[in-house]
């Protein structure tokens, strides 16, 4: 007797089913981020070496649209483009553990900086609006400024936890309103400049002994006008933080990706020049210098918002605003840098460089919190340590933001002399050589860079040690476990939880996942080789996101006593499968739902999953061994056995197989 055809149970893979994002929530995101340093980078700049900070953080955030360029050609070539992927690829795994080990090292100071950031904001909001109510307010700025940097850290460490990812809409809404207060302070601060009149910054730099640091024992290069330049910009450089969150998003760009990722980009840096350029330049032209180096060192456009033209309770209210916008940038910056840190630590985890000890999943929630305890826990060693001094910590903050910079645009120079690395995008001033393009205009941008990052080195005492103590810690944790690793028999050993990992989950029957498909028109994609994927790309571009639900379906034979043994589990080549079937969907910005059954009859578990799923239409790769006449004629009997004698006609199916530059069609009913 012939066992009658079915699958016994389905399982889902989530992590493939991303939400694809516009351009501008894309950007929302990095901007929480990266657009928070206007709340402390004019500050730590004129802390450093005076008046003529405005023109150099000015200079920076030109440059951000240069190390945007370099971020658009690198996601170009890599659909996970950060820095780990680019760095390992073209200058090897040694040089990757440094660059990501310094990346680390940028996201533990970028929490710190943040959360300390708006707890000074808001002590200083509260000093002004306490009196007012008759409450005595005794705690020292930065003593609040800590303790409130602490509890926020906490906070967010809880919800990563638990699962809790950034969203690109609460991040949208947050810019929504970070710009509104924005146009208004930026409105106000023109109108103040117009009736008061203003003088210039000057050009002179007047480093102080704490911000010159080694350089002291160079007095003949201090004579040198281009060095002090290049100090100066190392000193301002932090205000382009943020960038690495650009690689971070691009996976859940839109489709057309590479055009979404350029108005990204370009809004990124109109933003960022507006914002933190234009009024870290007006706070010097409204705000006495005394004031700057006293009273505002550490809340620059709290004090532009109180130094205004206007009566004291409209720069009151205006001040509550600024604080309470920057205080929910900041926070998210916070956020940002645990979601990013704990990202780039399962990157790298992929590679086999850190020891699934880390890996290890929470036990109710499913999340690596062994991970995300790593990062919190540096974070709060930071706030601790530091003070509540966010000079300080501003001083630390650049090394990482630098050399993580260096590493990928050097990568990127490097890997132009390989021809067969494709990209859709290349940054602009080359010079063409048979099939090698000369990046001349990439090079000089990575000469400027490096000038300022060596410059960093021997001025920032503080942020040299604290980064490069923090960078071979990072790293020995990377050997250590990559050695440890090796000693496997495979990359990652087999555990109870492994489907977890692959966030994979049963459902007994096909009808549990059909809810989930919420979309107008659905196409079932079956794939089964990885190396034939030619009908899955053809339906990723041309299918319309919005109103199509795409099933990818990978159906493995099992029968009889197999069947029944088979099905509590995959094995390790059934989960490669899905890989390239991720890595495609990211790449067309189009949401999947893969799904993997165990079946005796692979074409009985298309046609049920295509019927269940109310299909409009099956896509399937054609096969060398049958060919595609024969494919669709077994998925006709297969259509035919689902059908009841008596029942009525259904909604037509069209069934296509397609290969390179054909495809054959057949219409079901």
């Amino acid at each position: 007797m012939v066992p009658s055809p079915r699958f016994k149970q389905v399982f889902v893979l989530s992590t493939a089913m991303l939400t694809f994002i516009s351009f501008w929530k894309a950007a929302a995101v990095v901007l929480c981020d990266m657009g928070s340093s206007a709340y402390y980078a004019g500050s730590i700049a004129m802390n450093a070496f005076g008046p003529a900070a405005p023109w150099y953080v000015l200079a920076v955030m030109l440059f951000s649209g240069v190390m945007l360029m370099v971020y658009v050609e690198s996601c170009a070539m890599f659909v996970r483009g950060g820095v780990y992927k680019v760095v390992n690829e073209a200058l090897g795994h040694f040089m990757a553990k440094l660059s990501v080990s310094a990346l680390l090292f940028d996201y533990t100071i970028t929490g710190p900086i943040s959360s300390i950031s708006a707890g000074l904001y808001v002590s200083s909001l509260l000093s002004n609006l306490l009196p007012l109510l008759h409450i005595g307010w005794h705690v020292p700025d930065r003593v609040f400024a800590v303790v409130f940097a602490v509890l926020v850290t906490i906070y967010f460490w809880r919800e990563n936890i638990k699962g809790v990812e950034e969203s690109s809409d609460k991040n949208m809404k947050i810019m929504v309103f970070v710009t509104a207060v924005g146009v208004v302070l930026l409105g106000w601060a023109l109108y103040t400049v117009w009736v008061r009149g203003f003088t210039l910054p000057p050009f002179e730099l007047k480093f102080t002994p704490e911000s010159i640091g080694w350089m002291r024992h160079f007095p003949v290069w201090r004579t040198v006008g281009l060095v002090g330049i290049f100090m100066a910009f190392g000193h301002s450089i932090l205000a382009m933080s943020g960038l690495e969150t650009l690689a971070q998003v691009y996976r859940e760009v839109e489709d057309p990706k590479i055009q979404n990722l350029k108005k990204a980009a370009l809004a990124i840096f109109l933003f960022s020049l507006i914002y933190t350029g234009g009024l870290t330049f007006l706070s010097s032209l409204i705000i006495p210098e005394n004031l700057i180096a006293g009273k505002y060192s550490e809340n620059l456009l709290s004090g532009l918002a109180l130094e205004l033209q206007g009566p004291y309770w409209a720069r009151l209210l205006l001040q509550s605003l600024v604080v309470a916008s920057g205080s929910l940038m900041l926070v998210g910056a916070l956020n940002t840098s645990l979601v990013g840190a704990n990202g780039v630590l399962n990157r790298v985890a992929e590679d086999g460089i850190l020891h699934d000890w880390f890996r290890h999943l929470h036990k109710k929630y499913g999340t690596t919190y062994r991970m995300i305890n790593l990062i919190a826990i540096a974070q709060i060693c930071v706030i601790v340590l530091s003070r509540g001094d966010i000079y300080l910590i501003g001083e630390a903050y650049a090394f990482g933001v630098m050399w993580s910079l260096v590493f990928k645009t050097l990568s990127l120079i490097v890997l132009r002399f390989n021809p067969e690395m494709p990209r859709e995008w290349l940054f602009p001033l080359n010079i063409r050589l048979g099939r090698i393009s000369l990046p001349v205009g990439m090079s000089a941008a990575f000469v400027v860079l490096l000038a300022a990052t060596l410059m960093n080195l021997l001025t920032k005492r503080v942020a040299t040690m604290a980064g490069l103590a923090s960078t071979v810690v990072f790293y020995a944790i990377f050997q250590i476990s990559e050695n440890m690793n090796r000693k496997k028999a495979r990359l990652y050993a087999e555990s109870e939880d492994s489907d977890e990992k692959m966030n994979l989950r049963r459902e007994a029957d096909i009808t549990k996942v059909v809810p989930e498909l919420t979309k107008a028109r659905r196409i079932l994609v079956p794939v089964r080789n990885p190396n034939n994927l030619i009908h899955l790309k053809s339906v990723l571009e041309t299918a319309d996101d919005d109103t199509t639900d795409i099933i990818v379906l990978s159906a493995k034979i099992a029968k009889g006593l197999q069947l029944e043994r088979d099905t509590d589990t995959i094995s390790e080549e059934d989960r490669d499968l899905f890989g390239p079937v991720v890595l495609m969907a990211e790449k067309y910005g189009k949401t999947v739902k893969p799904i993997f059954v165990f079946s005796n009859d692979p074409f009985y578990s298309m046609a049920q999953v295509a019927q269940a799923a109310g299909a409009d239409e099956i896509v399937m790769g054609v096969s060398g061994a049958m060919g595609a006449e024969v494919q669709l004629e077994r998925l006709a009997m297969a259509w035919g056995m689902l059908k009841k004698p008596d029942e009525a006609p259904g909604k037509p199916l069209l069934a296509r197989v397609v290969w390179e530059g054909r495809q054959m069609t057949y219409q079901l009913s």
